[in-house]
C-alpha cells in the first residue's frame, strides 16, 4: 500500500501541503498526518504554523474521501536540494540535447575527406537509424523508469550492481570529460584563420584557459540559464546555414553528391567521426532529476531532438557538396567556414565562424552539466563522497563542476582526432554495460513502471541492441594500438579505483550517505 498525506485542520485548508511525506519504511498501515495550528501573536496578526507528527490510522475505505491529497512513492520530489531550482522544460531540453549530441555541423567534414560526398550523406541518414534512434529509445525508457540524477549508472547499478554501476560512471564521466576537452580546441581552431596567433603557443593556451573558466562560471549559475542559453546559441548555430543554403541555390550540382571511391575510404577516421557525431543520446539522464515532469517531458524531447540533430547535419553537408567542387584534402575540420566564403563572402565567412565559435560554447555548457549532475547523482547513491552531492546557491553541484572542469583543462593539448578516438573507445565500454543493463532489466523487473515502454517485449529489447552492438565491435576494432592502449588503462583504473572508494568508506577517512528520498526499484514492484 502507497503510504498518504491525511490533511486534518481546525479550518477547511485552502492549500495542499505536500511538503512533508512519509518515509518509505513506514510499515503499511502508517500515514502521515499534517495539523495545521493557529497561533495568534501580540498585536493580533494571526500566523499559521504546521506541525507534522507521525501516527498510526486505520486504513481509509475504498471510494471514500476525506479531503486527503495522495502521492505515490514514484512521485515523491527526488531531490529536496534540488527542489530550490527551477527545472528545465521541454524547449530547453531539447536544445540541451541538440548539445549534448550535435551542436550543429562543425567537425562532420572530416566524414568527406575520409569518404567522399557519398558516403558522408549516406552515412548521416543510415548511421542514426542503426545508432542514434536505438540509443534515444533506451534512454526515454530508462530515463522515465529512473528519473532522477545519475542516469544511466543508476540503471546499470540495479541491472548488474554498484560495482559495475560505479565503472559505468567512470567510464561515462571520463568520455564525458574527454568530450569536453574537443570544444576549446574546435573553437580555436574555426578562429585561427581570422587569428593566426591561436594557432599555437602561449596564446591558445591562454585563449583555452580563459574559455574553459567563463564557460565553467556559467554552468555555475544554473542549468535553466544553461538551458535557455542553448535556445539561444542553437538558433545563432543553425541560422548562417540557412542562409547559405539559401543563395547558393542556383549553384548547387547534384551529380557532385555522387561522388565516391570505395578503394579510397579512411573507415577508421569516417567511423570515428560518425559516431562521435551521433552519439550521447543517453547523457541527458543524469539531469533527469532537474526535469520539469520528466516521464512525459524526456522523451518528447529525444523525439524533436533526433530530428533536430540529423537535419542540422545533412543540410549544411548537402550545401557544400554539391555547390563548391570537390577537394577532399581540404575538406578538415573548420572547412565550412571557408566554403562560406567562397559562396557568400568573408561576411558569411565571419558568419560561420561566429556560429562555430558559440555551438562550442553550447556543446561545452551541456556536457559539463551532464557530467558534474551525474557526479551528484553517483553521491546521492552513495557511491562517491558526500561532497559530491553538495550544490551551490545556484542549485548546481559545484564540485562536480570543478572536477569536471579540470580534465576539460588537462585533457585539453590532445588533438582533436587523439581526443575522438579515445573518447568513442571508453564510450563504446559504457554503451555495452547499458544495452546489457537495459535487456537484464526487462528481465528481472518486468512489471516495474515504464512510462515510456518500447514495445516488443524482451525479444524486442534484444533485438533493438543488436545494430549499435555490432557497431560497437566495428568502431573498436578500427582503433588504432595506441588509443586502445591508453583507452584500457583508463578502464583498468576505475576497476582498481571503486574498491579503493569502499575501503575509504569502510575506515571513514570521508563521510558517504545515500539519500533517502530516491526511488527503490526492487521495492517498488513487490
Amino acid at each position: 500500500m502507497v503510504p498518504t498525506i491525511t490533511i486534518t485542520s481546525s479550518e477547511t485548508l485552502e492549500n495542499s501541503v505536500t511538503n512533508s511525506v512519509a518515509d518509505k519504511k513506514t510499515s503499511p498501515n502508517e500515514s502521515v498526518t499534517v495539523h495545521k495550528s493557529q497561533q495568534n501573536s501580540q498585536n493580533g496578526d494571526n500566523n499559521q504554523k504546521l506541525r507534522v507528527s507521525v501516527q498510526r490510522e486505520s486504513a481509509i475505505p475504498m471510494g471514500e474521501y476525506n479531503g486527503a491529497e495522495y502521492i505515490g512513492i514514484n512521485d515523491v520530489p527526488l531531490s529536496p536540494r534540488a527542489n530550490n531550482a527551477k527545472k528545465v522544460s521541454l524547449l530547453p531540453l531539447i536544445f540541451l540535447i541538440f548539445y549534448e549530441v550535435s551542436g550543429g555541423p562543425f567537425g562532420v567534414e572530416d566524414t568527406v575527406q575520409a569518404a567522399g560526398p557519398l558516403f558522408a550523406l549516406l552515412g548521416f541518414l543510415i548511421f542514426p537509424l542503426i545508432w542514434s534512434v536505438p540509443e534515444a529509445l533506451i534512454t526515454a525508457e530508462m530515463g522515465t523508469m529512473f528519473p532522477e540524477n545519475g542516469g544511466y549508472v543508476v540503471w546499470v547499478s540495479y541491472a548488474l550492481g554498484p560495482y559495475w554501476g560505479f565503472q559505468q560512471g567512470w567510464v561515462k564521466w571520463l568520455s564525458g570529460v574527454i568530450d569536453n576537452a574537443l570544444y576549446p580546441v574546435m573553437f580555436l581552431d574555426y578562429l585561427k584563420s581570422a587569428i593566426p596567433a591561436l594557432g599555437g603557443g602561449l596564446p591558445r593556451i591562454v585563449a583555452v584557459l580563459a574559455l574553459t573558466l567563463v564557460l565553467t562560471y556559467m554552468n555555475y549559475r544554473g542549468l535553466t540559464i544553461v538551458g535557455w542559453m542553448a535556445v539561444s546559441l542553437g538558433i545563432l548555430s543553425i541560422l548562417p546555414f540557412v542562409v547559405m543554403g539559401l543563395i547558393s541555390i542556383h549553384k548547387i550540382r547534384p551529380s557532385r553528391w555522387l561522388v565516391q571511391d570505395v578503394h579510397n575510404i579512411d573507415w577508421n577516421l569516417y567511423l570515428n567521426t560518425l559516431f562521435w557525431n551521433l552519439n550521447y543520446w543517453d547523457s541527458i539522464s543524469t539531469l533527469a532529476g532537474e526535469v520539469h515532469n520528466p516521464k512525459k517531458t524526456l522523451p518528447k524531447a529525444l523525439f524533436y531532438a533526433v530530428i533536430l540533430v540529423v537535419l542540422s547535419y545533412f543540410f549544411p553537408l548537402l550545401i557544400g557538396t554539391g555547390a563548391v567542387p570537390l577537394q577532399r584534402d581540404l575538406w578538415t575540420d573548420g572547412y565550412f567556414s571557408d566554403i562560406a566564403k567562397i559562396l557568400g563572402g568573408v561576411w558569411l565567412r565571419c558568419w560561420v565562424q561566429g556560429a562555430a565559435a558559440v555551438s562550442n560554447m553550447g556543446m561545452f555548457v551541456a556536457e559539463m552539466s551532464s557530467d558534474s549532475f551525474q557526479l551528484l547523482g553517483m553521491a546521492e547513491r552513495g557511491m562517491l563522497p558526500e561532497f559530491f552531492a553538495k550544490r551551490s546557491r545556484h542549485g548546481t553541484p559545484l564540485i562536480g563542476i570543478l572536477f569536471s572542469a579540470s580534465g576539460v583543462i588537462l585533457l585539453s593539448w590532445l588533438s582533436f582526432q587523439e581526443i575522438v578516438a579515445a573518447e568513442n573507445f571508453l564510450y563504446c565500454f559504457g554503451m555495452i554495460l547499458e544495452f546489457i543493463a537495459f535487456v537484464w532489466l526487462r528481465i528481472k523487473y518486468p512489471n516495474a513502471p515504464r512510462p515510456f515502454k518500447i514495445p516488443g517485449g524482451t525479444i524486442g529489447a534484444v533485438l533493438l541492441c543488436i545494430p549499435p552492438a555490432i557497431l560497437i565491435g566495428v568502431v573498436l576494432a578500427f582503433s588504432t594500438i595506441k588509443v586502445t592502449i591508453v583507452s584500457l588503462a583508463a578502464v583498468a583504473i576505475g576497476l582498481v579505483l571503486q574498491p579503493c572508494i569502499k575501503l575509504i568508506e569502510r575506515k571513514r577517512w570521508l563521510k558517504f550517505s545515500t539519500n533517502s528520498d530516491l526511488p527503490d526499484i526492487a521495492s517498488d514492484v513487490h
